[in-house]
């Protein structure tokens, strides 16, 4: 016996349409749309929901473009939280914050303490903008003082839409495992020609040689890069320098 397409015996022929949404048999939801807004009582749970996650991710995207869209050209700085307040790293990441503001632009960090701190403290003193974008973690940071502008994300992805979209360049101090991501979402980004124009600077050359040098005898030499990818990044110990490369590649 041949029953209709996609109906098979004892079945109600049941269709729900919700907005963009089918639903058909089993999957129909009682009730309405409305009906489930205006209802006073019920499960909370909702909140905790595939759907309206993408509400909060949105509203995001909204919170952060809106603070930052009048931001002048930026510089993102990034680096270890875990760097200590003093140490020669640090003092480096505040002349560098400082050296930015004096060429004109912006200084972005993930507002966090160590690295990112001392960035943001040299563009405060040098009077500049100084951007920290935050991230909600189990054990609480918070944004250091020295952050004029601040946006805290929910959503790592979010953040790094940021660190991005509003700068025109990258400077990279010596960072564990969340600097890594950064770097290597910059580098990929520039590889794919998802953006252009993108200076991508690792200051500290003792510490990124090790990772340079598995790049090319490992990596390129393997044949999973090409030697090409090599040149998407440069290497420095000169303050001055690495504020060189960002202002002369993005034709300050």
């Amino acid at each position: 016996m041949a029953y209709p397409e996609g109906e098979f015996p004892g079945e109600q022929r049941l269709e729900q349409r919700l907005g963009p949404v089918l639903r058909r048999r089993d999957q129909v939801k009682p009730g309405t749309t409305d009906q489930r807004l205006l209802d006073t009582e019920g499960d909370s749970e909702w909140v905790h929901t595939d759907p309206w996650r993408v509400m909060r991710i949105q509203s995001e995207f909204v919170e952060g473009f809106g603070a930052l869209a009048e931001l002048p050209s930026a510089i993102s700085v990034f680096g270890s939280a875990r760097t200590p307040v003093g140490s020669t790293e640090y003092e480096a990441g505040v002349r560098i914050g400082q050296a930015l503001v004096e060429a004109g632009f912006a200084v972005i960090t993930g507002g966090g303490p160590g690295a990112m701190e001392a960035a943001n403290r040299g563009a405060r003193e040098a009077r500049g903008v100084s951007v920290g974008l935050g991230i909600e973690l189990p054990f609480e940071q918070g944004l250091n003082p020295h952050v004029d502008i601040g946006v805290n994300f929910r959503y790592f992805f979010v953040r790094k839409t940021m660190f991005v979209k509003y700068a025109q360049g990258f400077v990279v101090l010596p960072g564990g495992l969340g600097t890594l991501d950064e770097l290597f979402e910059a580098l990929t980004l520039v590889q794919t020609g998802k953006v252009t124009r993108f200076p991508i600077v690792l200051f500290g050359s003792a510490y990124w040689a090790g990772l340079v040098d598995w790049l090319r005898d490992t990596v390129v030499a393997g044949g999973k890069a090409s030697e090409s990818d090599l040149l998407l990044f440069h290497v420095t110990d000169s303050v001055e320098e690495a504020v060189a490369l960002v202002t002369k590649e993005v034709g300050r």
